[in-house]
């Protein structure tokens, strides 16, 4: 029987375990932590759901950031109301993790032209696409994708980086011998962990 991990019953290393994890994911493609699922609320107060790609996890800050075209429904409905989720299930580590928080878009400041010049080219020329995500097509393939700009200015207009504040954290690690889920809220610049059911 494989030995229980270290985080066990042991609730600062569980948070920690679950901030590692995500950092992770942020420069390795294979990490289920890489692509989350991310959760908005619409206008009308009803759920949308979406994969992003993670490209930015501090733990010290309690943040994690991704990217969008501002033109999309998810940049409009961080834009209305700031709620947002992440969920990801590693399935190989036993470990679920949801992060619930405020979202805000950056678009024209340091944190956009940080994302900006870091991101690779043909990820830039995806803001570049006509028409804008969403938009109804005549066909599948009714859409013009620009070619590669090598002055990374093509798309910049639409590009936003998205910060995701975190104010609750919630790990669950699966084990027959017995699972184990903590619940963390962040209180000033600190967190707040208890155990819950699972």
């Amino acid at each position: 029987m494989d030995a229980l991990p270290s985080f066990y019953d042991y609730l600062d290393g569980f948070r920690a375990e679950g901030w590692r994890r995500l950092t992770e994911g942020v420069g390795h493609g294979h990490s289920p932590c890489h692509m989350p699922s991310l959760a908005t609320v619409d206008a009308a107060g009803r759920p949308r759901l979406r994969t992003v790609v993670l490209r930015a996890a501090e733990a010290g800050a309690g943040t994690l950031r991704f990217h969008c075209d501002r033109r999309s429904d998810k940049a409009r409905e961080i834009a209305e109301n700031g709620l947002a989720a992440l969920h990801v299930y590693d399935r190989q580590a036993k470990l679920q993790i949801r992060v619930e928080g405020w979202a805000r878009l950056h678009h024209d400041d340091a944190v956009a032209d940080a994302a900006w010049a870091a991101a690779r080219t043909m990820s830039r020329v995806c803001y570049g696409v006509e028409p804008a995500p969403g938009t109804a097509l005549a066909a599948g393939d009714a859409y013009t994708m620009p070619e590669e700009d090598p002055e990374a200015r093509i798309g910049r207009e639409n590009f936003c980086a998205v910060v995701l504040n975190a104010e609750r954290i919630d790990l669950l690690y699966l084990d027959r011998r017995g699972h184990r889920r903590a619940v963390f809220c962040r209180e000033g610049e600190g967190w707040m962990g208890t155990w819950v059911a699972p």
